[in-house]
């Protein structure tokens, strides 16, 4: 077994929830998962348990509450009541107390509660903060696949949380990447606690990663694949401490943890950000 790596936490959003990947991730020093209420159908949690339940008391465990079963499949809720049962929930299902719970994109609520979307996101964020206090997790967080919409909420009555997650990456528009940056600015945040999420918008397969070679923003390490170059990259878009990437296989986990021993060259991230800004000033409104 390799030494533990913070900065690789295994996502479990398209996963299986299979034994031989918590196994593999062991192996390779991974020892962060990450999951959500609504992950596997609902049953995410409850799955982890049977499957591995000897296994994650090796890991550090994060979920995510925010969305729950409907009839038509999942809903969005910002509810304390709701948000403080689910955290609840999540302990019992897995079997211990997270270590981290995410409120998972409020943005999607939050577009329904104006003008009151500052109150909302209070009232949700101190649930949490709560919860915390009370032993039910060890921290808190946010999860926000866009961020946008949070930028003006944030004030003096929003509780700090103690880790943000986003998507990072090259393929995140510069409007995502610019919010991200002024949430960490407006809660004083690390790059240790900022978590990039979804760094190949989705999976390596998008076309996109046959035509472009993201071995141009390395500095070094020109041996790693173009996949390793872009997993690197995402650590700069924005600047993020830790990634949580999906897969099912350990051989394509363990490439991402080979991928750390890169650098990526500063000036030509700024160059690329430029080039964004750029382009969309160009846009039409």
């Amino acid at each position: 077994m390799r030494g533990a790596d913070p900065r690789v936490v295994l996502g479990l959003h398209r996963s299986r929830h299979e034994r031989r990947l918590l196994t593999g991730a062991l192996d390779l020093g991974v020892t962060t998962l990450d999951t959500s209420t609504n992950y596997l159908g609902f049953r995410s949690h409850q799955v982890l348990a049977q499957a591995a339940g000897d296994l994650l008391p090796k890991f550090t465990v994060s979920t995510k509450v925010g969305y729950f079963p409907a009839p038509r499949g999942a809903e969005h809720s910002l509810d304390p009541l709701r948000l403080y049962a689910a955290v609840e929930q999540a302990a019992e299902d897995l079997g211990q107390e997270p270590d981290l719970v995410f409120l998972h994109n409020p943005e999607h609520s939050l577009r329904e509660a104006d003008p009151h979307g500052q109150d909302v996101l209070t009232e949700a964020c101190a649930v949490l903060d709560d919860a915390t206090s009370k032993g039910l997790c060890t921290a808190w967080g946010i999860a926000s696949w866009d961020p946008s919409s949070l930028v003006g909420l944030i004030g003096p009555t929003v509780p700090r949380p103690a880790t943000l997650m986003v998507r990072a990456g090259l393929l995140v528009g510069i409007r995502t990447l610019d919010a991200a940056d002024a949430l960490v600015r407006a809660w004083d945040l690390d790059p240790s606690e900022v978590w990039g999420m979804s760094p190949f918008g989705g999976s390596t397969s998008v076309p996109v990663w046959a035509k472009i070679d993201p071995r141009l923003f390395l500095a070094n390490s020109r041996q790693l694949s173009r996949v390793q170059a872009a997993f690197l990259a995402a650590y700069h878009l924005p600047r993020v401490g830790t990634v949580a990437v999906s897969t099912e296989e350990p051989a394509h986990l363990g490439e991402l943890v080979g991928a750390l021993v890169g650098e990526v060259e500063e000036r030509t991230v700024q160059e690329y950000l430029s080039l964004l800004r750029d382009r969309s000033r160009d846009q039409p409104v």
